[in-house]
């Protein structure tokens, strides 16, 4: 959560400079999707294993939407270069955390499936 938090503190300070064509489109909706991401890992922090994995995998899902939204403002140099690389590697890092956890909830589940059901 610390990651995506700092993210998004960095991201709000690019939008609040970004042209005003772009503020109020892809700025609102790359905000958005910023909380919606905070929202599903705060959401899978509280809930047992068993549960977490569908609210991971949708803040992965939003995590990739937002990749693309950020290229967007990147491609039509509403964000310069240094801020599209700041900002993608923050991105990239809680992305890759995101992954992780994914993995290690989705092998939990196969060991737990495994233990009700051994081969015999």
């Amino acid at each position: 959560m610390q990651n995506v938090k700092e993210a998004y503190l960095l991201w709000y300070g690019y939008y609040q400079i970004l042209p005003k064509t772009h503020r109020h489109s892809l700025g609102v909706r790359t905000d958005s999707l910023f909380m919606e991401i905070m929202e599903a890992v705060a959401i899978a922090g509280f809930l047992s294993r068993e549960e977490k994995q569908p609210w991971v995998r949708l803040a992965i899902r939003k995590t990739d939407t937002l990749k693309v939204l950020l290229m967007v403002l990147w491609e039509t140099k509403s964000l310069d270069d240094k801020k599209y690389i700041t900002l993608s590697l923050k991105i990239e890092e809680f992305g890759r955390m995101l992954g992780g956890w994914n993995g290690q909830i989705a092998k939990y589940l196969e060991e737990k499936k495994n233990k009700q059901n051994p081969v015999r």
